[in-house]
């Protein structure tokens, strides 16, 4: 299969062959849908992988990953989005994916469309590729802080 997406939702066909873009479409299905058991296998586990964005901070180690998706899935808040403009290089053992992601952050009063930079470093152990480190930025100060305001509630 050598299609070329345009961009990423999760819902796409995978090859099937086990590569990374495989792996990235199944980021994207485990998070949009707040699949927990989706993501752990995804992500590389134990100690190793590393994540840094404006809503979690730097996390270190699948638990403290784990943690923070926890946070979010269990919140008032429910985040879609959509990874597109991106470039996809790698090697044998490595794959990094670099683009935007948008999309949007709902709560029972309110909605926000969403936007942020997103690198997405995967590696393969075991003959499969998994997440081993993922960053992520905002370029608009004002969307990071609505954005905050409905994920953590008015008190942060």
């Amino acid at each position: 299969m050598n299609e070329r997406f345009e961009e990423i939702t999760g819902a796409e066909q995978k090859a099937g062959d086990g590569g990374p873009l495989d792996a990235l479409i199944e980021f994207y299905r485990a998070f949009n849908s707040a699949d927990m058991a989706g993501l752990e296998g995804v992500w590389f586990p134990g100690e190793t992988p590393s994540m840094d964005n404006p809503i979690g901070g730097i996390r270190r180690g699948w638990n403290e990953i784990a943690g923070g998706y926890a946070k979010l899935f269990g919140g008032a808040a429910t985040v879609n989005v959509t990874f597109h403009d991106f470039t996809s290089q790698g090697g044998r053992e490595w794959h990094l994916f670099v683009g935007r992601e948008r999309g949007k952050c709902r709560t029972a009063g309110d909605s926000l469309d969403v936007a942020f930079r997103t690198t997405r470093w995967f590696v393969r152990m075991d003959g499969a590729w998994r997440q081993l480190h993922h960053h992520g930025s905002v370029e608009d100060p004002e969307m990071l802080a609505d954005y905050q305001k409905l994920i953590f509630g008015s008190s942060k």
